[in-house]
């Protein structure tokens, strides 16, 4: 939660009872702090699992469409899916752990801003079909996956 600054320029911010605050002190707080670095290894983990899958990908589908991209936005939805279900219903993932799975590392694995340039550059050299293709199999496919990592949590762990 984003509370309004005392003076201009400094905000705090909320996370499970801890303030952060930031203009003259950056997170002052050690569980804050320890948060906030796992939060960025799981980053790391994830950046590094999507570079993986985009060097990846390409040499077994080829380069005609964004591939790479798609399948980590649809295992990222699928995932992000299942990751909340069981940390909100089950003491199976404590909070830290769900923010720095989804935050973290599906953070770092998903990314919409390639999936946006993708697609410009399709529409900036006249691929009208495959720009359309490429929106239309990510939101379909990314929202099905989403409730398909949704359904299966809940039935290996129940709702």
């Amino acid at each position: 939660m984003l509370t309004s600054p005392e003076k201009p320029g400094d905000y705090t911010f909320r996370l499970e009872g801890v303030s952060i605050r930031t203009g003259r002190h950056v997170l002052t707080s050690r569980p804050a702090m320890s948060r906030f670095l796992w939060v960025c290894v799981g980053g790391a983990i994830g950046t590094g699992a999507r570079y993986l899958v985009a060097i990846g990908v390409p040499r077994l589908l080829g380069t005609s469409f964004p591939y790479g991209t798609l399948l980590v936005n649809v295992v990222g939805s699928f995932l992000i899916g299942a990751i909340m279900h069981v940390g909100l219903t089950t003491a199976l993932i404590p909070p830290t752990l769900r923010l720095v799975l989804t935050t973290g590392v599906m953070g770092g694995f998903t990314t919409y801003s390639t999936f946006n340039y993708e697609t410009l550059q399709y529409l900036r050299e006249g691929a009208f079909v495959v720009a359309g293709l490429n929106v239309a199999a990510t939101l379909a496919l990314c929202l099905l996956a989403g409730l398909l990592g949704l359904a299966a949590a809940r039935w290996l762990f129940g709702s």
